[in-house]
């Protein structure tokens, strides 16, 4: 069944060690649009803990959104915390996440990454097998956070199948 109501991917949060540095990473590299920001958040009690699983003396001094093109909200954090880590998890690790944003051309998109002196973690690479049709390559925010440009502008095989097989029903 699954859980009642769910239409969409609402907003991705992440906590960043500057948020300066991040909304210039966030507008000028990516092209997202600034929207608001909110804070500052604490509480003497265990609030932060009981309902953001942070410890209970976290403080949030700001947090900014972001829209990026039509749909996605980034909701961008700073924390101060007491035992905080600072380094990002990797994809091997347990937690480790990456955001994977869809262009339309993916070498004008890497091009465009380099120029800034963005990390590209290595050439683009061809997916095979359900994802046959895909290119993508993975990127690091400044602060170390992986994101993944990916393309697909004739389709991926797997969806291709499947609207294939929708349209013989």
């Amino acid at each position: 069944m699954g859980m009642p109501g769910l239409r969409r991917l609402d907003h991705i949060g992440f906590t960043v060690p500057d948020l300066d540095e991040a909304q210039r990473f966030l507008v000028d590299v990516l092209g997202c649009e600034y929207l608001y920001s909110l804070g500052p958040f604490s509480d003497e009690g265990t609030w932060m803990a009981d309902h953001l699983n942070v410890h209970p003396r976290a403080t949030v001094p700001e947090n900014r959104f972001f829209r990026l093109g039509e749909q996605a909200i980034f909701e961008v954090f700073r924390y101060t915390c007491p035992g905080q880590r600072a380094e990002p998890p990797r994809n091997s690790d347990v937690g480790g996440h990456h955001v994977a944003l869809y262009v339309d051309d993916l070498d004008a998109a890497v091009a465009h990454l380099r120029a800034h002196e963005v990390t590209v973690l290595g050439d683009p690479t061809a997916s095979r097998g359900p994802h046959l049709g895909q290119r993508w390559v993975y990127f690091l925010a400044p602060w170390g956070m992986q994101f993944e440009l990916v393309s697909y502008p004739d389709g991926r095989a797997f969806f291709l199948d499947e609207a294939r097989r929708a349209g013989a029903r």
